[in-house]
């Protein structure tokens, strides 16, 4: 399928790795134009630097003008911006031992980073008349989890607010949509200190137990590739999805089941 994305200016936040590195490399072998933004870049980020089609910012995205000094350096209007940065910690001790700082800590990666970029890209693309924000965001929106409570909070409250601000710019050409992964195959979940190993040790499971007890839960008895949430990410940011916005769309292999 020919998503026609060649030659557009793409900002994507939290791009070093996992789910962001994915939607960037994605990007790229597209033919678009990626600025990504990460604290520090990576080596895979400087492979795509190395194509000619893509720009490493390191940034601080949980600065009050972090997101704002990343959609700068694009020098170009931007055409897709994609709200991957964000933060997740599993709360082992529950609500009441989850500090102030950390609920703020969350708050701010997982929902004003993506206020903040929206901000700044919104008069560029108003101006034009055309424009496409993809929020990555979590199956845990919907799915409210006590282990990561203030994570499933402030991802709630970014899709409340991607389609609040999707009813207000639609007339001006902008489409805002979000992607709700349930567990993805990355450091996030598998990697050291990730949430694998952080429950296993509580519960006095191994991490293999514990991942392969969170694949069991979802139909398909596996964990989403990065790659397929890039896919997804891509397909909405093309002309192919025009008419799709304010709209969430799930990918964790039948993990929450609907009827």
């Amino acid at each position: 399928m020919e998503l026609g994305l060649e030659g557009r200016t793409v900002v994507v936040t939290g791009a070093s790795k996992g789910i962001g590195l994915a939607i960037a490399e994605a990007f790229v072998g597209e033919g678009a134009t990626v600025v990504a933004g990460a604290r520090h870049s990576s080596d895979e980020l400087e492979k795509l630097v190395a194509t000619g089609r893509a720009k490493v910012v390191e940034v601080d995205l949980g600065t009050a003008d972090g997101p704002a000094q990343l959609v700068a350096a694009a020098d170009a209007p931007v055409d897709i911006l994609v709200n991957n940065v964000g933060f997740a910690k599993t709360r082992l001790g529950g609500f009441l031992d989850v500090t102030e700082e950390e609920w703020q800590q969350s708050v701010n990666l997982n929902l004003f980073a993506a206020i903040r970029a929206a901000r700044a890209v919104l008069p560029g693309m108003i101006e034009r008349g055309q424009g496409v924000i993809v929020n990555v965001s979590s199956v845990n929106a919907k799915l409210a989890d006590p282990l990561v409570i203030d994570y499933s909070a402030s991802k709630a409250a970014l899709s409340n607010f991607a389609k609040s601000l999707s009813k207000e710019v639609g007339g001006h050409g902008i489409r805002i949509n979000d992607v709700c992964p349930g567990p993805v195959r990355t450091d996030l979940w598998l990697g050291a200190g990730g949430v694998a190993q952080s429950v296993g040790a509580k519960a006095g499971l191994t991490p293999d137990e514990v991942a392969a007890g969170a694949a069991a839960d979802a139909a398909t008895g596996r964990f989403t590739l990065p790659s397929e949430v890039a896919d997804l990410v891509l397909f909405l940011a093309s002309d192919r999805a025009a008419n799709i916005t304010g709209a969430e769309f799930t990918i964790d292999g039948g993990l929450i089941q609907t009827v």
